[in-house]
């Protein structure tokens, strides 16, 4: 997430998105948004601190007001090159004085503020102590869309790292599977990622048949076998943002039930896809992809929601599961993922990251959802 990686956004874009993302935060009735190291920072301002360390690095907006990024002396160097470093005002502090004090001058003393997930727990604390009138609350929870629509270059970048993700697909389907173990198959998936451009590998889950059972299995040692179901589930970033599809392959020649739940799952994704237009609940989305898989009669082997919005991260906002009333909006970008997963026997999941378009939705992973033999 540095270097190239930002390239195509301007300092002019993370001007927009600062003034965008302050008056989400002043019609959310909150006095100012806090933003620590992560991926709403990298989002906002272009700046990832070459590491993240006890020393408070903070981005103050408010509408209204101009942006400050309160940081340490010894970072402001790197800070000044961040491409949105123009869009703000830096503020340093040495070792030895109080950040907070520097941050309290900034903030309105009585003011309800939404601060970033991953801000650490001891900044928040010393914030508090330092203005005991003020409150905060998580961003997911004050602004879970502040990043959900996507412009046309972060569609552009989520599109190539899809492509990516599908170019590893196509090669790794060649590699034998049978009598390797999964953590050698895995192995090959992340360098085919990195091969296709990705700078940062997330996840290379491979489920060899009762391993497949579990949606978030750990690469393990378990040897694959003929005979085997084996869920592939990978992604990462690419110049930035995220990757995440998953394919489920066979060993050899399936039978007759495996054939009937895999053709049941991508009948179930096909559903959720389908369901994609403007104005409909995420939760309708995983409605549709779940009543397939419940009239089938595999309803309890469904045990995880439908889908979760990508972006600069793998998982974020919006989420497609029961009780979601968020809209779907142009520009939003999710997986639409549905599974069935057989304990102590396999498990089938396909996955596509689908974007909202002006009449419905769009694919951003074109490999085929049909059985695939390996060998």
């Amino acid at each position: 997430m540095t270097g190239s990686t930002l390239a195509p956004f301007t300092a002019d874009d993370y001007r927009a998105r600062m003034e965008r993302a302050a008056r989400a935060a002043a019609d959310a009735g909150l006095a100012g948004l806090l933003v620590a190291p992560g991926p709403d920072l990298v989002w906002l301002t272009g700046y990832t601190p070459t590491a993240i360390t006890e020393r408070l690095t903070l981005l103050v907006l408010a509408a209204g007001q101009d942006p400050v990024l309160v940081v340490p002396t010894l970072e402001a160097p790197d800070a000044a090159h961040a491409t949105g470093a123009p869009a703000l005002t830096l503020r340093d502090w040495t070792d030895g004085k109080d950040p907070y004090a520097a941050t309290a001058a900034l903030l309105d003393s009585g003011g309800r503020f939404g601060i970033s997930d991953n801000a650490w727990a001891m900044h928040l604390l010393g914030l508090q102590k330092t203005l005991p009138g003020t409150s905060y609350a998580s961003l997911t929870d004050a602004l879970p869309m502040l990043r959900a629509v996507k412009d046309a270059a972060e569609l552009e970048l989520l599109a190539a790292a899809g492509a990516a993700a599908d170019a590893a697909f196509e090669e790794i389907r060649k590699v034998p599977f049978g009598g390797r173990r999964e953590s050698e198959v895995a192995a090959d998936l992340a360098g085919l990622l990195r091969r296709f451009g990705h700078s940062q590998v997330d996840f290379t889950i491979v489920a060899s048949g009762p391993n497949g059972a579990n949606p978030h299995h750990e690469i393990g040692e378990r040897v694959i076998e003929r005979g085997d179901m084996v869920v592939l589930d990978f992604g990462g970033l690419k110049d930035g943002y995220g990757s995440d599809t998953s394919r489920s392959v066979h060993v050899g020649e399936p039978t007759d039930e495996e054939r009937r739940v895999h053709d049941l799952v991508r009948e179930a994704q096909e559903a959720g896809f389908r369901a994609v237009r403007p104005g409909v609940a995420c939760q309708e989305v995983d409605r549709a992809a779940r009543k397939v898989i419940a009239d089938a009669g595999y309803g309890e082997y469904f045990i995880h929601r439908t889908g979760h919005g990508i972006g600069v991260t793998t998982h974020e906002p919006p989420y497609m599961i029961e009780g979601e009333q968020q809209p779907l909006v142009p520009g939003m970008c999710f997986s639409v993922e549905p599974g069935v997963y057989l304990p102590g026997r396999f498990g089938v999941r396909i996955e596509d990251i689908v974007t909202v378009t002006e009449d419905g939705g769009r694919r951003l992973n074109d490999t085929t959802r049909d059985m695939v033999i390996v060998d």
